[in-house]
């Protein structure tokens, strides 16, 4: 759309499967119907395809350029019973010619039916700057409360146009729970959603919000489920032995894939988990809610906490990789292509700081085996976050030493208390301790909204240094003599976003709560 006129239109199809939502990827999709001759399966196809109006091809977007894009439903009588599908061919065959109609979008109501973006930095070269936004975590609100639950994301609007705030934000990262399946408790059948209609509402309530709509109009978004899109705290091995818990899955992330997951990159096929780039800048964003694994069995029969398994089973098979095989791979990657360019791993769950009553605990002389799967064991398993999972952390964590993969951060919310980190590594040698030249770091940045700082995300209740006495949380690594140790600040518990700036000629990772 250019100069109030609108330049190029396409059909594209929403489907029933999908709940009558639907994506268009401009520059790549092509119109409704258009075919090669190689993709059609009969010559009377391919003739049907020549006699119809094909538009014009995809064509790539220009890099750094600002776009206006609008987007209106036409509903036609569908004659044919729920079990056929009409063919492409034969549902453009019977629409009018879009060139004919295609302006009756400027009579659509703006607010509701325009949006406004600008496409990335080109790829290929890593740019001297990039600002993006982060958040999770948008409890919706009761009565006179959900207005408030609103309210965030007007300010956020502000950071995707020119302003004294900074150069505009090129997109959103959302890691987890936009939507609370369970307002109350997974425990309290009280507005807890059980059908695809409950789950459903909680996203058309959600996104029909004034001010998130008019944020998701102006800003790429990139989204991940956690725990409140299906149910607190959910570990798939709930699934064992309890038919509800696999409706309340299926539905869930139904409603997931339809809500979020439909607009996100699909690197890997129907997996959750995906990769995109920024200016250069490389994003793994994990799937640390579905795959993960706990062992809830009798303690006195089970392994504990070697057992748990974050990002799914180790891989057997390389022919089958699984999450944790491609993380690494990735990171390997893109340190040997991008050398030390910041590497950024979106976890749902905080990676660091842990909770006090998380950590491993005081000093001590205890074994490799012991400290990983023993030392503080039980409150270790009752995380919900890492502290749960040490083989997770431990694989992930020695591919970074041993690799010298520089400037790994990883994005968190989850936590309602938002802080940054900086992540070092010591490594015994003799009767001296040397600190390995490797950085990493972790933002974490939560809530959008939760009205009840009381019930959690006490910045005391949170490691600040890990090294100090009191504090202890050195993560062994390897055989033992390297340890992870970690520095967090900046802690609050208010309502809010973080604004992250990448000035790549100074070296600055700039990192705001607006």
């Amino acid at each position: 759309m250019e100069d109030g006129k609108i330049d190029v239109a396409w059909y594209f199809r929403l489907n029933r499967e999908y709940d009558r939502t639907g994506t268009f990827v401009l520059g790549s999709d092509v119109q409704l119907g258009y075919y090669e001759a190689t993709d059609l399966d009969s010559e009377e196809e391919v003739a049907v395809a020549a006699n119809l109006n094909k538009n014009v091809p995809a064509k790539p977007l220009t890099p750094n350029t600002a776009y206006t894009v609008r987007v209106g439903v036409l509903s036609v009588d569908d004659p044919t019973p729920n079990t056929s599908r009409t063919s492409d061919l034969q549902l453009i065959a019977i629409l009018p010619d879009i060139n004919i109609i295609k302006n009756d979008l400027l009579r659509l109501d703006q607010s509701k039916c325009e949006a406004r973006f600008r496409t990335f930095p080109p790829s290929g070269q890593i740019a001297d700057s990039l600002a993006f936004l982060l958040g999770s975590c948008r409890y919706p609100g009761l009565l006179w409360k959900i207005k408030e639950a609103d309210q965030i994301f007007g300010p956020m609007s502000l950071h995707f146009k020119d302003s004294p705030i900074g150069p505009p934000a090129s997109f959103t990262m959302m890691c987890g729970d936009q939507i609370y399946a369970d307002m109350l408790n997974r425990f309290v059948p009280i507005l807890r959603a059980e059908r695809y209609d409950e789950f459903q509402e909680r996203y058309t309530t959600a996104y029909s919000a004034q001010n998130l709509r008019n944020l998701l109009q102006r800003s790429s978004t990139y989204m991940i489920l956690d725990d409140h899109e299906i149910e607190d705290n959910w570990t798939q091995d709930r699934l064992k032995g309890d038919p509800g818990k696999h409706m309340v899955f299926n539905y869930a992330v139904t409603a997931y894939m339809n809500y979020q997951w439909s607009h996100s990159p699909r690197t890997w096929g129907r997996l959750l988990y995906y990769t995109f780039d920024c200016g250069g800048y490389p994003f793994f964003v994990l799937d640390t809610r579905t795959q993960r694994y706990k062992n809830n069995s009798d303690r006195a029969l089970d392994n504990g906490l070697r057992d748990n398994y974050m990002l799914g089973y180790p891989t057997i098979d390389e022919h089958h990789p699984g999450q944790m095989y491609r993380l690494k791979a990735w990171l390997s990657q893109m340190q040997k292509d991008r050398n030390n360019v910041p590497k950024f791993i979106v976890s749902s769950s905080v990676f660091v700081p842990n909770a006090m009553d998380e950590r491993i605990g005081e000093r001590t002389k205890k074994g490799l085996d012991a400290l990983l799967f023993e030392v503080n064991g039980n409150n270790r398993d009752d995380s919900d976050s890492w502290p749960a999972f040490p083989q997770t952390r431990k694989e992930l964590l020695d591919h970074i030493v041993d690799e010298s993969i520089q400037n790994v951060v990883f994005l968190s919310g989850d936590i309602h208390c938002s802080n940054v980190a900086e992540i070092t590594f010591e490594q015994d040698q003799g009767q001296r301790k040397k600190t390995l030249p490797l950085k990493a770091f972790s933002v974490t940045s939560s809530a959008f909204y939760w009205p009840f700082p009381f019930a959690d995300g006490d910045p005391n209740g949170y490691v600040h240094d890990s090294r100090q006495p009191e504090q202890w949380d050195a993560f062994p690594l390897k055989d033992g003599k390297t340890r992870m140790h970690y520095k967090s600040w900046g802690f609050t518990q208010d309502d809010n976003f973080a604004r992250i700036e990448i000035d790549r000629t100074k070296s600055h990772l700039k990192v705001t709560c607006p």
